[in-house]
């Protein structure tokens, strides 16, 4: 095994600036939808939707769980303008001139095809999402105002089934465990409040389908291999 994986180039990048991004104005609402939705099925800490409480915590408020994303949804600027490397998984790594791991370049190409396929599907259903057709229910997140033809299949659901099937391939012994996982990220998406329970049913099979065909392909067999002897080199499989 190797003493790091930071290659040359990957040091080389550190502090380069490749974009920017600045979030809107975060409420406290926004911060309690999102823990419900990270910490569901279990009940997410008081400090994160309590505000009494959290008024005695040493923060002295309601904050943010760690792994919350601001940027998860629509930023300040709008959508990010498309540039000669367009908005593709391995942007990042081809505007900073790095090589990245086979695993990584593995699954970019997964998200890639999946981001291209969902969205076709999308558009042929064209069906509204969950709060266009109920005003009352809230999302996790702020939502575009306007049209929203968009919900089935879960885009979402289908990214995490077609890395689940690729990963559960890659590493048998935990496929039990990744599959899990994507099954818990789809259940996310219906208690923020953005899909139906049909789009998350198709987004599994939608997923599981379009990873079965990629893992065909050659030249994706080949990528597979190559992320398969990295994962064994670092131990995280047999």
């Amino acid at each position: 095994m190797p003493e790091t994986w930071i290659s040359d180039e990957m040091r080389a990048a550190i502090g380069g600036q490749h974009s920017e991004r600045i979030s809107m104005p975060i409420s406290v609402s926004d911060i309690r939808r999102w823990a419900i939705a990270v910490y569901y099925p279990q009940r997410p800490p008081r400090e994160f939707w309590d505000e009494e409480y959290a008024a005695t915590t040493p923060a002295g408020g309601i904050v943010a769980p760690q792994e919350f994303n601001p940027f998860a949804w629509l930023t300040a600027s709008g959508p990010p303008a498309r540039d000669a490397l367009g908005q593709g998984a391995s942007t990042t790594e081809r505007r900073l001139g790095v090589e990245p791991p086979a695993t990584t370049k593995m699954l970019n190409d997964v998200l890639e095809e999946e981001e291209t396929d969902s969205k076709a599907a999308k558009a042929y259903f064209h069906r509204d999402r969950p709060w266009i057709v109920d005003a009352s229910i809230k999302t996790c997140a702020p939502v575009k105002p306007g049209r929203a033809a968009n919900s089935y299949p879960s885009g979402h659901t289908s990214l995490a089934f077609s890395m689940g099937v690729v990963l559960a391939t890659l590493i048998p012994e935990k496929a039990q465990a990744i599959l899990a996982r994507a099954t818990e990220f789809g259940e996310r998406r219906l208690v923020c409040g953005v899909h139906f329970r049909s789009d998350i049913v198709a987004g599994q099979q939608f997923g599981t389908v379009l990873a079965l065909r990629l893992m065909e392909k050659p030249v994706f067999k080949a990528e597979m291999d190559a992320a398969r002897a990295e994962l064994r080199a670092a131990h995280h499989t047999d």
